[in-house]
């Protein structure tokens, strides 16, 4: 008989606690995933550091999963049991510990799944989902950036997108889809990460450490139609440079990692929460197994894969909260 392991939360604070646990039922709308690789994002180690976002412990934490499709909810339609799948459980919005990421099976929403072409490993796969879906939101969701959904034939725009943070996994997400979507996207990063942001597909990178770089972006930006700005990074810090920029570019909208401080009044900023229902036509419409097989959608910035079982979470947990530039925390099962 299969049974269910999770590294299970106790309280705030705590180290992970790897135990049996039941197996997750789908929804109508679900399907059960056995999991063959997880993704660490940051908010992962800081709601178990601080209880962030936890509705009830114990809690199984995680939202980025690979692995292969084991039962599928009575309305699914687009996977079967077998399938290769990526996806993004939902334990942020939900707090049960079956849609946590970090078990041997969990559930997950089939409207935010999709399948993993053969030439994607799952610890690749394993990077994107909250990435995808966090630029998404910030791309796409009424109210924020107003860019069109991606598709694999996109036409170009017009619009031009600043992404500060382009190395970043939700940098270098939002560089994809919007490129996907027909935008041209300038992009700071480090120096060092030049040549993955191109990757992406920026047409312009500049360093965000130099003195000049917000005349730079708006020589860049010319007159193209300027849509806004998405701070892949978000800290207080980062806006020491991206309002220097806007304010070159006349002002404008920034989506935002993080709950953003006071600004100047012509500048608007909003918190971006990387799970949403609006992100789901990036997933339901094929746009993501279509645009990985082909090359048009990449799994960057590279996967760092930190041991092998749930005991190997603790550890990545730590890797996590230490200096990590163009690179994301994997750990496979």
């Amino acid at each position: 008989m299969v049974s269910n392991k999770s590294a299970f939360l106790d309280a705030v604070g705590k180290p992970l606690r790897i135990a049996e646990s039941p197996m997750p039922k789908p929804g109508a709308n679900d399907i059960i995933v056995k999991n063959h690789a997880v993704a660490i994002n940051t908010v992962d180690p800081v709601q178990a550091d601080t209880g962030f976002m936890v509705k009830q412990y114990p809690i199984v934490l995680g939202s980025d999963v690979a692995g292969e499709v084991v039962e599928v909810g009575s309305s699914v339609t687009r996977f079967k049991k077998g399938d290769r799948v990526v996806g993004h459980a939902w334990v942020f919005q939900t707090g049960k510990p079956e849609d946590g990421a970090f078990s041997l099976y969990c559930r997950v929403p089939a409207g935010n799944a999709a399948i993993i072409p053969s030439n994607i490993e799952y610890n690749q796969a394993a990077m994107l989902p909250m990435a995808i879906d966090t630029a998404s939101v910030g791309l796409h969701k009424e109210g924020y950036l107003g860019i069109d959904y991606p598709s694999v034939d996109a036409k170009q725009n017009g619009k031009v997108l600043v992404v500060y943070g382009g190395s970043s996994s939700v940098g270098a997400a939002a560089i994809q889809l919007a490129v996907n979507a027909g935008c041209r996207v300038i992009v700071t990063s480090s120096s060092k990460n030049f040549d993955l942001c191109l990757e992406c597909g920026a047409s312009d990178v500049f360093d965000y450490k130099d003195p000049n770089v917000a005349e730079k972006i708006a020589k860049a930006v010319g007159k193209d139609n300027f849509v806004g700005l998405w701070n892949a990074i978000g800290i207080p810090e980062s806006f020491e440079v991206v309002i220097p920029i806007m304010q070159k570019l006349g002002g404008g909208f920034v989506a935002n990692t993080k709950p953003p401080g006071e600004l100047p009044k012509d500048i608007e900023a909003r918190f971006v929460l990387g799970i949403d229902k609006a992100t789901w036509p990036v997933w339901e419409s094929g746009f993501l197994t279509e645009a990985l097989e082909s090359g048009k959608l990449k799994c960057l910035p590279e996967p760092i894969v930190v041991g092998k079982g749930l005991e190997s979470l603790q550890q990545a947990f730590e890797v996590r909260k230490g200096v990590i530039s163009a690179q994301k925390v994997v750990v496979e099962l």
